[in-house]
Order: structure tokens, then sequence, then C-alpha cells
């Protein structure tokens, strides 16, 4: 009796092993869809074009949206930043403004080809005024140009390992961890 029991439960840890390496093989073969699933690119259309009208890589500027608002037109943070790249409406004026649009109204920002254009063309002057350094600029992107210049000149953002870990904002920290993740995330997804 205890040789049938044995034989009973060695059976069903074979057919469990082969479940789970077939639904390792199958998860492997899809795993560009599964990660596309997990990690959509809506407005990749809008986005891959401003992102070439700025010089700015496209999978940043989609990193720095599904960090922003994860992918939500209509969102609105704590603090008033509208729409889904979560730009300020006052940021909102002045980007518009250094683009050459006068009057601009800052409920454009809910609307995802001009939320996208405007962020473009900021991350592109971030990245410009800082060198092509993108942590300064994402930082720059979520804490203010004015904080991370402050900042370089107490030499809280030395070039290093540590780097991201010396920003002074913890949410300016993390959201910069962040958007580097989804960064990588999306350049191998959407090469």
């Amino acid at each position: 009796m205890a040789a049938y029991y044995k034989r009973r439960i060695n059976q069903k840890r074979v057919r469990n092993r082969l479940f789970f390496l077939l639904l390792l093989i199958l998860l492997l073969s899809n795993l560009d869809l599964l990660g596309r699933a997990l990690y959509p690119f809506p407005y990749r259309e809008t986005v891959t074009g401003c992102a070439a009208d700025y010089g700015v890589d496209p999978n940043l500027l989609a990193a720095v949206m599904k960090a922003e608002s994860n992918f939500d037109k209509n969102a609105v943070s704590n603090r008033g930043a509208r729409g889904l790249m979560q730009i300020m409406p006052d940021t909102g004026r002045w980007i518009a403004g250094q683009m050459g649009t006068r009057d601009f109204d800052p409920a454009r920002l809910f609307e995802p080809e001009t939320s996208i254009r405007l962020s473009a063309w900021y991350l592109a002057d971030l990245m410009a005024e800082f060198s092509g350094d993108a942590v300064l600029a994402l930082a720059a992107y979520n804490g203010g140009r004015g904080n991370v210049r402050d900042w370089i000149g107490e030499h809280s953002l030395a070039d290093g390992k540590r780097r991201i870990e010396n920003i002074p904002f913890p949410e300016t920290r993390h959201y910069v961890k962040k958007v580097l993740f989804y960064y990588k995330i999306y350049s191998i997804l959407y090469r």
C-alpha cells in the first residue's frame, strides 16, 4: 500500500514538473508578447514622431510617460500636473512660449499630441542643458532644473555609481530609478 502511494506521489511530481516546464517554454517563446502586454506603448506613432523632431530617444519618452501617468491622458497629480506627461500648467505655458506658441491654454495638456510634443521638446532641452546626461535631465524633469543645478554646485551629484542615490529629494531619486528601469524594458521590447 505504501508503494502505491509513493508511486502516485512520484507520478504527480513528474506531471507537475512537465506542466511547469511546458509553461516555462510557452512563456519564453512568447516573452515579447508577454512583455508588450505588461509594458504597452500607446501613442507610439506620436511619441516616435515627436522624439525624432527633437532628437530624444522615443523609448526614454515612453518611459517618462509610463512613470508619469501610466498612459492616462486625463491624469492630474495632487500638485496640478496634467496629462500623459504630467506637465504643470506654468511649465506648459513656458515650453509653448519657447516653441513659439503664444496664448497657450493649459487645458491642451490633456491632449496626447500636445502633451507628448511639449514633453519631447522639454526633455530635449534638459538633455542639452545637462550635456546629454539622462540622470540629470530626468531629475530636472521631476525635481526642477534649478534644484539640479544647485545639487551639481553642491557636488551632491558627482559622477559615480552612487550618483542617483545622492539625489536629495527621495521622490526624485525614486522617479529617476523608475524611469531608467522602464527605459531598459522599453528599449528591449521596442527596439
